[in-house]
């Protein structure tokens, strides 16, 4: 028999569950108990009941600091280059839009696909160049070691840069090079 005990779990991790915040405990419980429902109909039938797919993994645990980041931009044509310290979940640091870039990452962040995630090796990319602009990020998020590079040398990787602002500076693309 499947136990439910009560969860607490904040905001942001819920939505990277894909739970809205509002979602009840019984609607919680009631997809708890949907798998081992499926299960014990399986059995009754006399059929083997099929294995249950893997749960996601659990929320990560933050720690005492939370999610602290560091990140480096060079060439980006304005003021915000340079290297800047962000932590989230509790916000501080230098960076220059914490709760902006906090959000974002936040948003960004869903089981199975990684905010930092390199553009897949078998993309097709448009052939447009976006500047020299260049940021690395390292340190911690979700639980998990971060050292992300990214530029600005294709259409995919401009549209990886473009879905990281603020976290990341807006950088306008170069026309006619």
């Amino acid at each position: 028999m499947l136990q439910v005990t009560p969860l607490t779990l904040a905001r942001p991790a819920l939505r990277r569950l894909g739970i809205a915040a509002g979602a009840s405990f019984a609607a919680l419980t009631a997809l708890a108990a949907a798998p081992a429902a499926a299960a014990a109909t399986d059995a009754s039938l006399g059929t083997p009941a099929a294995p249950s797919p893997a749960a996601p993994p659990p929320v990560p645990d933050r720690g005492r600091d939370g999610d602290r980041l560091t990140v480096t931009v060079r060439d980006s044509g304005g003021r915000a280059d340079g290297t800047y310290e962000l932590r989230c979940h509790p916000e501080g640091g230098g960076h220059p839009d914490v709760s902006g870039a906090c959000r974002v990452l936040d948003r960004e962040t869903r089981w199975g696909v990684g905010a930092f995630a390199p553009v897949p090796s078998d993309s097709v990319c448009t052939m447009q160049y976006g500047g020299p602009a260049t940021a690395h990020v390292t340190g911690t998020w979700a639980g998990r070691p971060v050292d992300a590079t990214f530029d600005r040398r294709n259409g995919c990787e401009i549209a990886r840069w473009d879905r990281l602002v603020p976290l990341l500076p807006e950088v306008p693309s170069e026309a006619g090079t």
